[in-house]
């Protein structure tokens, strides 16, 4: 096999490559480091824009796999329709769980604890008592049990709470309950004392947290945003942000990057991380554990893993 890999790592500084195809390093520089058409087997640089991802899509005219490093794909669909028929899209299921479970409970802890008002307080020198919130007992509402939604679970198990609802796109169940389908989700809203959005941003999930939505959570309620920022109505967030009757803690919003004078900035009861669910020192060894593991599937053609759909496919 002859055929070009793109990298955005250095492949030099990953252990375990299959020998056989010539590996090329782009992580999104201006120039390509080889014509787009030789390459076989793309894999997305991580946390760039989707136009800069999708660039050099519309030339790979031989590509047989596009892989991401996020387990979201939406900045890469728009290319999709540039591509080959039966080119397979694999995303990084397995590479974001830890991280991104880890923030999910940093901000619902830091949001019900008041961490924010502690760290203002500490800048100005001044003992921030009072009575807070816990973890402890609450309800919890997982909208999006994916992947990303079971390990989110597994780091509420020892605090305690009082229920964890599952929700995903279709019903099933698990060893740990029941996971419903969309369709019941506003009737468990008004249960639910946290809602963490878990979602891949498509279709049905854009808009999403809309009006309707936000207006069936439960006074108090803490809705927190680890999918993507599209996933809420910022406008409609907004609204209730300004009542003070729910609170919000979000590592993704829409517009994103926010700028410096969006009012999302300064709303009540919001706190903002810069979208770093997924950027961490857990990322390279299990992304670079991925594309070992996919590489010498392709090149031992053995089936991949994570395939989200293959272009050119029905999707009756």
């Amino acid at each position: 096999m002859t055929a070009d890999v793109w990298l955005p790592i250095p492949p030099d500084e990953i252990e375990g490559l299959p020998e056989g195809p010539d590996y090329r390093f782009w992580n999104g520089g201006e120039d390509f480091p080889a014509d787009p058409a030789d390459c076989a087997f793309y894999v997305v640089p991580y946390m760039k824009s989707s136009p800069l991802c999708v660039r050099p899509m519309g030339r790979m005219s031989n590509v047989r796999v596009v892989q991401t490093l996020s387990a979201g794909i939406d900045h890469v669909e728009p290319g999709l329709g540039k591509l080959p028929a039966g080119v397979r899209l694999c995303n990084a299921r397995g590479v974001h769980e830890a991280s991104t479970g880890e923030l999910t409970l940093a901000l619902i802890l830091a949001s019900l604890r008041g961490i924010p008002d502690f760290v203002r307080a500490q800048d100005r020198g001044e003992w921030l008592g009072g009575f807070r919130p816990a973890l402890a007992d609450k309800n919890v509402l997982i909208v999006g049990y994916g992947s990303i939604g079971e390990a989110i679970e597994d780091r509420l198990v020892p605090f305690e709470v009082a229920r964890v609802a599952r929700v995903a796109r279709s019903q099933r169940t698990t060893a740990r309950g029941p996971v419903h389908p969309l369709t019941e989700l506003p009737a468990l809203l008004p249960e639910a004392d946290v809602v963490i959005l878990s979602t891949p941003l498509n279709e049905t999930t854009r808009g999403l947290a809309g009006a309707d939505f936000l207006s069936r959570m439960k006074d108090g309620a803490l809705l927190v945003n680890v999918a993507r920022g599209p996933v809420v109505d910022t406008k409609a967030l907004l609204a209730e942000l300004e009542t003070g009757r729910i609170t919000a803690a979000l590592d993704v919003t829409d517009p994103e990057p926010l700028a410096p004078e969006h009012p999302l900035w300064r709303a009540p009861g919001v706190l903002i991380s810069p979208h770093v669910g997924g950027p961490t020192s857990a990322f390279l060894p299990r992304a670079k554990r991925l594309l070992v593991d996919q590489l010498n599937r392709y090149v031992n053609r053995e089936p991949l893993r994570n395939v989200i759909l293959t272009t050119g496919a029905s999707t009756d």
